[in-house]
C-alpha cells in the first residue's frame, strides 16, 4: 500500500509512525520520478507490513520538502523512530533500495 504524505499528516504519519517509512519525495512534471514510480509501487507490495511505503509531491507540500532540504527529486527517504537514516536521489536501481529497505 502507498500512502500519500502531506506537510499536513507528515507528523503523524511518518515521524511517528511505529513502523519504518520509506518516503518518494516527487513531482508529476519530473521525468525520472515517473520512471521510479513502478518500482516503488513494487516495493510498497514487498515490504507491506515491514514498512509504510508513501509519496510526497514536492510542488504541493513545501514545508516538508525544505524541512528536510530536498533539492532534487525523486529523492528518497527512510525514517525510523522520526529520523532519517536513509537517503539517496535520482533514479536509482531497485537493488539500491531494496537493499536500505533490507537494512532497517
Amino acid at each position: 500500500m502507498e500512502y500519500k504524505f502531506t506537510d499536513e499528516n507528515f507528523d503523524a504519519e511518518v515521524l511517528q509512525s511505529d513502523l519504518p517509512v520509506f518516503v518518494d519525495f516527487y513531482a508529476d512534471w519530473c521525468v525520472p520520478c515517473k520512471m521510479m514510480a513502478p518500482i516503488v509501487k513494487e516495493l510498497a507490495e514487498k515490504y507491506d507490513g515491514k514498512v509504510k511505503t508513501g509519496k510526497l509531491d514536492t510542488q504541493e507540500n513545501p514545508a516538508v520538502t525544505e524541512k528536510y532540504g530536498v533539492m532534487s527529486i525523486p529523492t528518497f527517504m527512510i525514517f525510523r523512530k522520526g529520523e532519517v537514516i536513509f537517503t539517496v536521489s535520482g533514479a536509482v536501481p531497485r537493488q539500491e533500495l531494496e537493499d536500505a529497505l533490507d537494512h532497517i
